[in-house]
């Protein structure tokens, strides 16, 4: 018998999980909060094997909770189920231990069977979370184990560092003497292979990796 908590501040969909899960023969709700406090405390003393717990929460988030969760009952699996696609909200919830992130949208069928797969100790994901979860893998490890130059040409490279020495498009058009618009097709070019979004990440990229030296007045703070 899997016994299962719901930590969720919306009544009816509690009521729309447990008329679900009474129909399981293996699945028994034993607990439910609507806050994240008192599930962090209702889950330590009844100790289920899996916890559905939503993204956002009144007093603790579900991320919160999961992780003074997991620091007292580390055995426990906890399910995030949310409607919230954010990223940021999947990464702190997989920071956090939870061996699962579904969106409410998830069919029942579906929902059902990944509470039997975190209990065995397997982990699931929504197909949209999974393929964001990839994304920003492959991104971090892009900042962490960057080559040696990151994949620029000379040309890139020459304008990178004007750009973290806080050069502007023109000045940096001027110093190499070329248009403005080639500088900006070279930005382009420089955040996609660096795989950030502006010129100031691209900057602290690039001093992080020692691809340029630090702008000046940096060292002396």
């Amino acid at each position: 018998m899997i016994r299962v908590f719901l930590a969720d501040d919306h009544r009816l969909f509690r009521q729309g999980l447990i008329s679900l899960l009474q129909d399981e023969p293996d699945i028994e709700v034993v607990g439910e909060a609507t806050d994240g406090p008192t599930a962090v405390h209702l889950v330590c003393t009844l100790k289920p094997d899996v916890v559905l717990m939503d993204v956002h929460m009144p007093g603790l988030s579900g991320t919160e909770a999961t992780r003074a969760i997991l620091q007292q009952c580390p055995e426990t699996a906890i399910l995030m189920l949310t409607v919230s696609e954010d990223d940021e909200d999947l990464f702190d919830a997989v920071r956090a231990g939870a061996r699962g992130y579904l969106l409410k949208n998830v069919d029942a069928e579906d929902l059902v069977e990944a509470i039997r797969c975190v209990a065995r100790g397997e982990a699931v994901l929504s197909p949209p979370m999974t393929a964001r979860l990839m994304a920003g893998f492959r991104a971090t490890e892009r900042q962490a184990f960057p080559p040696r130059t990151a994949g620029l040409t000379p040309r890139e490279h020459e304008i990178l560092r004007l750009l973290a020495q806080g050069a502007t498009n023109r000045e940096i058009a001027r110093a190499l003497h070329i248009s403005e618009h080639t500088v900006k097709t070279h930005v382009h070019h420089i955040l996609e292979k660096l795989g950030v979004e502006n010129r100031a990440q691209a900057a602290a990229l690039a001093v992080r990796w020692g691809l340029v030296d630090s702008p000046p007045g940096e060292s002396d703070k």
